[in-house]
């Protein structure tokens, strides 16, 4: 009997209490680790006498990222999700106590690399767990758990790491997270035995060398992004060359030209993670400098953001019903109007406080709609693709998160500056509801399923 997923106790029935907890708790060690890093690293690179590679730690992070990404989804279709679901933690954990222990900045780049290769390979095997265990209908409801993890580390994780790194040290944001690690594999242990994998038709899929390829131009373009000049222009252009080629290998044919179906689902991911990634990025930025809020007020809406995406992620969980291709349709809507709105906050002549309703219909957009997505790719992906098609969704929202930063980054050096931003924000503001409202029409049409 499938159990109803409306009802509050599926994610604790005894077949999935396991791998719920799991699940959710690599999650929160993710978040938490993500939330963290920003807030301590000021101290780790001054520390390390790193500030001329103030971005690399992160940078690092994104590379090893996109590359375990792509290699998991093909590890986990050829052979199952158990391997990548030990090895990504393991791995992580590994990257924590480098980082941790770090003497110089060339390790903590080390370490940073082992996270990113953890992070993108657990990422990966933990959405194929999901398919395994949990029915279609059930699904929705797991999505806004994980979507309810990110929120506890959105609130408290920057000022708890803020804490540490000042009461404690830096090294422990790290060090204080392997225990969650060391649990979170313990915990998966269990789960990976008992899963099982029906061998599946080999599948000419895209390799290493071509995540490479992706990864470098990511780089490359994070990088000009984060220090413009004309030769950054140069190697950034280089860069979306090499990205461009590597991604029509490493996604669904049609993604590019949001053909119905699989490709609208993922080029959805990358429309939606652009447009939000955009906004986030840039809100603190206008709310300090065009508002005069402090550093400690200038991120508060972006809580709001995170707080309306739990509960709107929540309320599609109890209706497994819903159309969930009208679900991401209104979720773009939504998008479109928050990031409009944020249009206006980042003017002069607006009222800051707004910059809290941008970001409340954001966030509340983006709730409905990447759970929405993840249960379409599940629905459109035969089981021995969907390792391949789970990488593809992660790796376009991360492009275009890339892309969309990097040109707030260019906007801001040709039409304005740091200290006074509106001109430029006005225009990328423009632009990321241009990428929402794309979306709105691609998501129009749906291929029929017999």
């Amino acid at each position: 009997m499938i159990v109803e997923s409306r009802r509050p106790g599926v994610l604790w029935t005894a077949e999935h209490r396991t791998t719920t907890v799991a699940s959710l708790l690599v999650v929160t060690l993710i978040a938490f680790e993500n939330m963290g890093v920003a807030t301590a690293m000021p101290t780790m690179v001054a520390e390390l006498d790193g500030q001329r590679l103030y971005a690399w730690p992160f940078t690092a992070f994104l590379v090893a990222s996109v590359v375990s990404t792509v290699l998991s989804g093909r590890f986990c279709d050829r052979r199952g999700p158990a391997v990548p679901m030990l090895a990504g933690p393991a791995l992580f954990l590994a990257g924590l106590v480098v980082a941790g222990t770090a003497p110089s900045m060339t390790l903590l780049l080390a370490g940073r690399v082992l996270q990113g290769l953890g992070s993108g390979t657990v990422l990966v095997a933990v959405a194929l767990l999901i398919a395994l265990v949990y029915t279609d209908r059930e699904r929705p409801v797991i999505y806004a758990a994980n979507a309810a993890a990110w929120v506890l580390p959105a609130v408290v994780g920057p000022t708890v790491a803020g804490l540490v790194t000042e009461h404690l040290g830096w090294r422990w944001v790290f060090l204080g997270l392997a225990p969650l690690a060391v649990l979170g594999l313990a915990m998966l242990v269990p789960v990976a035995r008992r899963l099982t994998h029906v061998a599946a038709p080999e599948q000419r899929r895209a390799g290493f060398v071509v995540a490479l390829g992706a990864a470098a131009g990511v780089a490359a373009l994070t990088w000009a992004a984060q220090h413009p000049s004309p030769g950054a222009l140069g190697y950034g252009a280089a860069g979306l060359v090499v990205l461009a080629l590597a991604v029509r290998r490493l996604v669904p044919p049609g993604t590019v030209t949001a053909r119905p179906g699989l490709p609208t689902v993922v080029a959805s991911r990358a429309l939606l993670g652009g447009a939000f990634a955009g906004m986030e990025a840039y809100l603190p930025l206008a709310m300090a400098r065009v508002h005069g809020y402090s550093p400690a007020l200038a991120g508060l809406p972006l809580t709001a953001s995170a707080l309306s995406w739990s509960a709107a992620s929540a309320v599609q969980g109890r209706h497994p019903d819903w159309s969930r291709e009208t679900l991401l349709r209104t979720g773009f809507g939504m998008v479109a109007a928050g990031v409009a709105l944020f249009g206006f906050v980042v003017q002069p002549w607006f009222p800051g406080w707004l910059a809290f309703v941008a970001c409340l219909i954001t966030g509340a957009g983006m709730g409905i709609a990447y759970p929405s997505i993840t249960v379409l790719l599940m629905r459109f992906s035969p089981e021995h693709e969907r390792g391949f098609n789970t990488s593809a969704m992660q790796l376009g929202d991360w492009v275009t998160s890339a892309l969309t930063v990097g040109f707030g980054g260019v906007l801001l050096g040709l039409l304005a500056s740091a200290g006074h931003p509106a001109p430029a924000l006005g225009v990328l503001a423009l632009t990321l509801a241009g990428l929402a409202l794309l979306g709105v029409v691609v998501t129009r049409r749906w291929p029929r399923r017999g």
